[in-house]
């Protein structure tokens, strides 16, 4: 497993190693003490699944409030997207700043985002499959969501068309009206 650490304090990129041939591919895309031996340590506890039929579908920001904050680890099953964190941790000196990474079944790319931080994807093909762990249940009254086009954060989303959005996330609340139930309490691992 190679493991990058974004510009992001305690947002990884992951990359599975996949082993070949004329079958396909094998990867174990997590092992709990091989990634705790690097420092990695969570306890997931949801898998989810996700499909976007059109390209150009923009699902986030997201988080889930305390006291089922969560974690994430996300992957693609099948087609391409643009997966984003960004850091909405009071205090934290990165505060409302983002990362991007391409992930496709392809790559084989994995972000990792801890709680603390937003959630959200773009999807770049039809029928895209978007697979997360999670380190907490849904607890629909801890869900939280902020303006995937907030001015404040300024992520660059490569649309070429009018976002695909749940009225959800089209009615959220922009980065400067969400009150952030984090508060930065020093490095993360």
């Amino acid at each position: 497993m190679h493991i990058e650490q974004t510009a992001l304090e305690g947002v990884f990129i992951l990359t599975p190693q996949r082993f070949g041939d004329i079958r396909g591919f094998f990867s174990e895309s997590w092992n709990r003490q091989r990634m705790a031996d690097a420092g990695l340590d969570y306890d997931w506890v949801q898998d989810n699944h996700s499909l976007s039929a059109q390209a150009g579908t923009v699902r986030g920001l997201h988080c889930q409030a305390p006291p089922h904050a969560q974690d994430k680890l996300v992957r693609c099953g099948r087609g391409a997207l643009f997966d984003v964190a960004v850091d909405i941790r009071k205090g934290s000196p990165s505060y409302g700043q983002w990362v991007g990474v391409d992930l496709t079944f392809e790559n084989g790319r994995q972000l990792l985002v801890p709680a603390g931080f937003l959630h959200g994807f773009v999807t770049r093909a039809p029928d895209t499959e978007i697979i997360y762990k999670c380190s907490d249940n849904y607890a629909p009254d801890c869900d939280r969501a902020v303006r995937f086009d907030s001015p404040e954060i300024g992520i660059d989303w490569g649309l070429d068309a009018p976002a695909i959005l749940s009225d959800k996330d089209r009615n959220a609340p922009t980065l400067a009206q969400f009150d952030s139930p984090f508060t930065y309490e020093g490095p993360i691992a």
